[in-house]
């Protein structure tokens, strides 16, 4: 029997997850899991240590790390493959962050695009250290657990880029120690309803409850209703025509991406078969079909929460996780003289 490849990603608990979050990660990743559920092992961890670059209070931080748990469990997954843990659980990823920190370089993490954009827009004021570091912690993540392969977006690609760097310069410099992790897209990137040339972003107004934060944003925790209003008064031009044309019409192209990435269908298929109707009647259509899923989700997510013990379920894949991350730890200390 062939060795099944580790898949690996993380999400920060840095807001409330948003359909973009579902449709970026989640449901791919579902359906992923389904397809080659014989070849694949996965492991999903709650990035709440990255959530600390950002200021948070700890009460809300301490809510979106449950509900972010709760609502990875209710979306799908099969948990037979399926381990889902918290970041800061595992001490050791810490250790290995300090240790490749000694083997990379400044100029490397000054030339982070997601460093620099960061910069250039505070320009004035105090930046945590953390935000220039974390891409090395994001590496100690991946290569800690030995993951063949990464699914993320195209703002982390660079980020993966520098984790796979880090594996060969270590590698090279000590003998093989780090599986090179290979990059996966999957999923769509979903636009803001009322800025629609800019993300849907979970991060916006973090210190805010979930009713008072970002307008164009589609919570997957949200009241139905709110979610249906959000849909109806999205942002979309003056020429009441479905095409998908996103750099002209950023609006209407984003419900058009939202619908297909919902149906599983091709963006061409979606045009086509609303290209005789009106705005509002596609409006509808896609508030109907993202009200179907959500609820789904939403139904799971409370029988979750009153059913099963997450404590429960994330200690017990905390000590699988730690096992691993332990043998990690010695192998490496071996390697480079601490042992």
């Amino acid at each position: 029997m062939l060795k099944k490849k580790r898949l690996l990603t993380g999400i920060k608990p840095t807001g409330d997850l948003t359909l973009g979050n579902y449709l970026g990660i989640i449901k791919p990743l579902v359906n992923f899991q389904k397809k080659f559920f014989e070849n694949y092992e996965f492991y999903v961890f709650i990035a709440d240590l990255h959530a600390l670059t950002n200021f948070q209070k700890p009460s809300l931080l301490r809510k979106r790390i449950k509900n972010t748990a709760l609502l990875y469990l209710a979306s799908g997954f099969n948990i037979e493959n399926f381990l889902l843990f918290v970041q800061s659980d595992i001490c050791q990823n810490t250790y290995l962050h300090y240790i490749l920190e000694c083997n990379s370089y400044f100029g490397e993490l000054k030339r982070m695009n997601q460093f620099k954009d960061y910069y250039n827009k505070k320009k004035t004021g105090n930046i945590a250290s953390s935000f220039f570091t974390y891409p090395i912690l994001m590496a100690s993540d991946i290569l800690l657990y030995d993951a063949d392969v990464i699914p993320v977006g195209q703002d982390q690609k660079q980020h993966l880029e520098l984790t796979r760097n880090l594996a060969i310069r270590f590698n090279n410099l000590y003998g093989f120690t780090f599986v090179v992790p290979e990059f996966m897209k999957l999923g769509c990137t979903i636009k803001s309803l009322t800025e629609p040339t800019k993300k849907m972003s979970k991060s916006k107004n973090i210190n805010e409850e979930l009713e008072h934060q970002d307008k164009g944003c589609i919570f997957l925790l949200e009241d139905l209703q709110s979610i249906k209003n959000k849909i109806m008064r999205s942002v979309t031009d003056s020429e009441n025509k479905i095409k998908y044309e996103p750099l002209s019409k950023p609006g209407i192209s984003n419900l058009i991406k939202i619908y297909s990435c919902l149906k599983e269908w091709e963006i061409q298929k979606t045009e086509k078969y609303f290209s005789e109707n009106s705005y509002s009647f596609f409006k509808e259509k896609v508030a109907e079909l993202v009200l179907n899923e959500i609820s789904i989700i939403q139904k799971n997510f409370f029988y979750f929460q009153k059913n099963i013990f997450l404590e429960e379920i994330l200690n017990q894949n905390s000590k699988k996780i730690k096992n691993i991350a332990k043998q990690k730890i010695n192998k490496i200390k071996k390697k480079i003289g601490l042992k």
